[in-house]
């Protein structure tokens, strides 16, 4: 009985001790490969518009290293710095934009444990935003065909930054807009990029390992754990 009772001790005090010492006012999410796991078709979208329509010769796995910031930045990465005028480079955006919502609308889903896990930070009163490099057309349409939106107060896409990931600009501006310290965020990425940028805003990650592994973030030291999906216990010390 006397070691049962200290276990339970044991538990009260560890709940009683994160709550007084959890530091995280704020979460900030990436979207894509964190809230859904669809990287795989943005991909295969740029892969069919480069290699079919536009003529380069990058490999699939070549791509996959390419697939982070603005289209626009992805697309000068390819081809150069004057391949396309500006008018070119946004049609070529629009249309792959187009062709991912085409092919992964009939696949759309939350992460699993997704809605369970906003639904305790909003009743902890954890504010929440989105810092996504998705442009705002593609936020849309994820916040309202899985009916999310509701859960976040700010929505930083690429349309509200100059500057892309690794720069701090997505999520600096996102914890201004849910009124707190940077320090007091908490990011989910699953990107090396990502997490990047988190640290150069001063804040902490979690990381979804969805399209990368570990040990492509070994150079990053602001990662509080890893996890597959938001069923994973370790969340349970955030909220």
């Amino acid at each position: 009985m006397a070691d049962f009772l200290r276990k339970i001790d044991h538990k009260l005090f560890t709940r009683c001790y994160m709550a007084t010492t959890n530091k995280y006012k704020a979460f900030i999410f990436d979207m894509n490969g964190t809230l859904i796991d669809d990287m795989k078709y943005h991909t295969d979208a740029w892969y069919e518009i480069l290699t079919k329509e536009l003529g380069s010769d990058l490999s699939y796995e070549n791509l996959k290293a390419e697939m982070y910031g603005k289209n626009a930045e992805l697309l000068v990465r390819v081809f150069g710095e004057d391949y396309f005028q500006p008018e070119e480079i946004e049609q070529h955006s629009v249309n792959k934009e187009k062709q991912y919502q085409k092919i992964y609308k009939p696949h759309l889903e939350a992460i699993s444990g997704l809605q369970d896990f906003l639904s305790k930070a909003e009743k902890n009163n954890i504010a929440m935003g989105i810092g996504s490099a998705a442009i705002m057309f593609n936020v849309d349409f994820v916040l309202d065909n899985l009916d999310l939106r509701r859960y976040f107060a700010s929505l930083i896409s690429a349309d509200e930054v100059e500057r892309s990931k690794p720069d701090p600009e997505t999520f600096l501006k996102g914890a201004e807009a849910l009124g707190v310290k940077p320090e007091e965020c908490l990011v989910f990425e699953d990107a090396p990029k990502g997490v990047e940028a988190a640290r150069n805003a001063g804040m902490d990650a979690v990381v979804l390992t969805t399209m990368h592994g570990k040990e492509e973030f070994a150079a990053l030291d602001n990662i509080k754990f890893f996890i597959k999906d938001y069923e994973d216990p370790q969340l349970d010390q955030l909220i």
